[in-house]
């Protein structure tokens, strides 16, 4: 006869995970938690279940996880209204469960349960849990996990149509700037992918708010701030010069006041800013539709920028032959024009 004095734990269904998650992170609420030890012990429970949640979600290193189970999962946690306590409770969770949650977070939106992206259907129907992401680049404990998060949310083009309109969107104006480095640079990798993403719905945006855009835009072109110049710059050409933007594009290179910005970035101090600067003053100058106040700046500064333009080269040792054709080819433009 043989004893067994230590039952198997029975492994807990979808719907038990998701109930736990809801119950542990309902109790970090601090009107419920009193004392700092019922705190530990309650964020203890949150990092537990979100372990057993990753573990359902993508297995355990030896199995593969079980899809039937996977898909139950992802149905609970929208039908419990899980999502908003993940988002919302983000700043109170420690270090290990923000990872796992992080982890998590890309398979329950892409997760999709016949054929529908549940999570993203909740988020769509409570957007107002991604200007919470947003808003949440102004605390550095969660910045970064924040930013994958949404990330993940700005691959959906709902999603990334809903922070490019919402007001919540000029905070990243503000967001690339801040000292933290890492916070900094993380927000303008959002801010990137939602303005090369989906290139249809950029469109779309600029060709709304074109004026309001540009004002903010031009501040980040004329940083005193080095990354953030060349960050910037960078970034203008990718999206203005996608082939849905060519509307946009004609009507940036009409302007006066655009013109005038790239013209300072080529006598940047920096060698890539002004061979980034290029690229659109290039634009400008080659426009057969230029307006008479843009022609009359590049008379007026003409010595100045073919000089510029003479000493402008890829840099040491390399050879461009595209570029020398370019270079080129503007220089003719530029001592075609007279005052």
């Amino acid at each position: 006869m043989s004893f067994s004095f230590f039952k198997a734990l029975r492994p807990k269904t979808p719907q038990e995970v998701a109930k736990s998650i809801k119950e542990s992170l309902m109790a970090l609420d601090t009107k419920t938690v009193v004392e700092v030890k019922a705190l530990e012990k309650a964020l203890e429970e949150v990092e537990k279940n979100f372990a057993t949640m990753r573990t359902m979600l993508s297995g355990d290193g030896e199995s593969e996880p079980n899809l039937d189970q996977v898909s139950q999962l992802v149905e609970e946690i929208c039908k419990e209204d899980v999502l908003t306590l993940l988002i919302h409770k983000l700043p109170v969770l420690e270090w290990e469960a923000r990872k796992d949650l992080v982890h998590c977070w890309s398979i329950l939106l892409k997760h999709k349960v016949e054929s529908n992206s549940c999570c993203v259907e909740y988020i769509e129907q409570h957007i107002e849990l991604l200007d919470f992401l947003v808003v949440c680049y102004d605390n550095k404990d969660i910045a970064l996990s924040c930013g994958i998060m949404l990330r993940e949310c700005i691959k959906f083009p709902s999603l990334g149509r809903y922070i490019l309109e919402s007001a919540s969107f000029v905070l990243f104006f503000k967001f690339v700037e801040l000292p933290n480095f890492d916070v900094a640079s993380d927000a303008f990798s959002t801010f990137k992918d939602l303005l090369t993403k989906h290139v249809n719905v950029v469109s779309e945006f600029l060709t709304a708010h074109y004026d309001e855009f540009f004002d903010l835009y031009e501040k980040l072109l004329t940083s005193p701030n080095y990354v953030t110049r060349r960050q910037s710059l960078k970034l203008l050409s990718e999206f203005l010069l996608e082939s849905p933007n060519s509307q946009i594009m004609k009507r940036y290179i009409l302007e006066v006041r655009y013109l005038k910005v790239m013209m300072t970035l080529l006598r940047d101090s920096s060698k890539n800013i002004q061979l980034s600067a290029f690229h659109i003053f290039k634009v400008f100058v080659a426009n057969p539709n230029k307006p008479r106040e843009v022609k009359l700046i590049l008379a007026k500064n003409q010595e100045k920028l073919l000089e510029l333009l003479h000493n402008l080269s890829p840099g040491k040792g390399s050879e461009d032959e595209q570029f020398e054709e370019e270079k080129e080819f503007i220089i003719k433009e530029i001592e075609r024009l007279s005052c």
